[in-house]
């Protein structure tokens, strides 16, 4: 999913929640083995200097050591290597030596996989380009599931829209407003309806987040799931109905939950709400095979999205395809693990900036709905 859509709709959250990632069972750990699937590694000492640091275009690395890495050797390492997998089936220039090898470790114990890191890698704090250690941010995203209908009718109303006909990637296209409001805006819209929701306030969170399923009911009553992926936007920019309900002084809860009830106390706002944000996005409709089902939607790297394993970031900081050290602790979850960066968005700017994927469905998007806390990042290199 291209998310130059999603942006801080969902940063401005806070909460309480325990868990870190909706996500899939986690597969059991690997038996230990009686035989290694590489030779026998051994590298210098981890108290070794480090080197120097490296710019990239949006930050600077700082090498240090494994030891400085926060909880690296509690990791179930083996639980991120699906999403490393994955990252091989397009991996960077820097990264493509090493995925044979990334393959065979996908049945390694975490002690074996994290031996071949510390080989094979050099961990390097991110920081901005002027320096400095200070904590980033760490905000979630997730893929929205909704039931919807293949033609109105009953409750089902609001329309999803693939691309209009002479829609130009360059050019603003008409704004939210326009679409609901002027009749010959909507008449070129006609014929471009993929399925229609029941709720506004879903087709919008569905938009913010550039991706998701919706199990839809056809003209004959049968029912199937299928991906609605970003397919492009009207150009027009992004604003945050949760921060204009903020700036209105009307809520104090900007998540989802907390402005869907407030909605519901004041239905005559819901059209403003809508129409404070001007950007529309439009979706193409994909199958769902059953392995489609156990991964989210494909990230800017090409490759699909693994719950709680993949993170958005600047990729002026972080090339894509980067295994990353992530360390967050907040009123939402405490994180320290292996992600690898698969993804950007436009409000994902900067050195120590990233978004977490929590997954698909409610409980995903309610820990994404609240996570906004401190973090911090190390990029793992290949020496």
């Amino acid at each position: 999913m291209s998310r130059g859509v999603r942006v801080l709709a969902m940063a401005a959250i806070v909460g309480t929640l325990a868990s870190c990632a909706v996500k899939p069972p986690a597969p059991s750990a690997p038996p230990a083995s009686a035989e290694s699937p590489l030779p026998p590694l051994t590298g210098a000492p981890d108290s070794v200097p480090t080197g120097p640091a490296l710019q990239r275009p949006g930050s600077r690395w700082v090498p240090v050591r494994w030891a400085d890495l926060p909880g690296f050797d509690q990791d179930a390492t083996y639980e991120a290597w699906n999403a490393w997998l994955k990252s091989c089936e397009r991996p960077p220039a820097a990264f493509k030596a090493l995925c044979s090898e990334v393959r065979r470790l996908s049945l390694a114990t975490p002690e074996e996989q994290r031996q071949w890191m510390r080989q094979r890698l050099q961990p390097y704090r991110v920081e901005p380009l002027n320096g400095g250690a200070g904590d980033g941010l760490l905000t979630s995203y997730f893929e929205p599931v909704y039931e919807a209908a293949r033609q109105p009718g009953g409750a089902f109303q609001v329309p999803i829209f693939a691309p209009p006909p002479g829609l130009n990637a360059r050019q603003s296209w008409y704004t939210r407003r326009d679409i609901d409001t002027r009749p010959e805006v909507r008449a070129q819209l006609a014929g471009s309806e993929i399925a229609w929701l029941a709720d506004p306030v879903d087709a919008m969170i569905l938009q913010i987040q550039g991706s998701g399923r919706v199990r839809v009911t056809e003209p004959d009553g049968s029912q199937r799931l299928v991906r609605l992926a970003f397919a492009g936007t009207n150009n027009q920019p992004y604003r945050s109905p949760g921060s204009w309900l903020l700036g209105q002084g009307a809520i104090q809860d900007a998540t989802w939950p907390g402005i869907k009830a407030w909605l519901a106390e004041h239905p005559e706002r819901v059209q403003d709400f809508l129409w404070s944000n001007p950007r529309v996005v439009f979706f193409r409709e994909e199958p769902l095979t059953p392995l489609d089902e156990q991964f989210g939607p494909k990230g800017a790297q090409g490759v699909a999205l693994t719950p709680g394993r993949s993170i958005a970031v600047d990729p002026q900081s972080i090339p894509y395809g980067t295994p990353v050290w992530l360390v967050s602790s907040g009123p939402v979850a405490k994180l320290q693990r292996l992600v690898l960066a698969q993804d950007t968005g436009s409000a994902i700017r900067g050195a120590v900036r990233a978004d977490y994927f929590a997954g698909w469905g409610a409980e995903a998007g309610e820990l994404a709905g609240r996570m906004k806390q401190p973090l911090k990042l190390w990029a793992l290199w290949p020496k």
